[in-house]
């Protein structure tokens, strides 16, 4: 599998935590250098491993925000 570069410009929230330590989080995160879009997925106690996830944009986290 290629490698995926990623950075955690800003954390935002841990939204909840599994019995191994792992917590879903909603931070904005740039991958492969491109502009940070919001993130929800899990992550390791140190974020060198992570599970799937979804990534909004802008307009979509504010849509999302508006049907919530």
């Amino acid at each position: 599998m290629a490698d995926i570069k990623f950075e955690i410009t800003k954390h935002i929230a841990v939204l909840s935590e599994s019995a191994k330590g792992w917590t879903r989080e909603l931070n904005l995160v740039s991958w492969n250098g491109r502009d940070p879009k919001y993130d929800i997925r899990d992550w390791a106690p140190d974020h060198e491993k992570m599970g799937k996830g979804i990534t909004l944009t802008e307009e979509e986290i504010q849509k999302l925000k508006e049907i919530l």
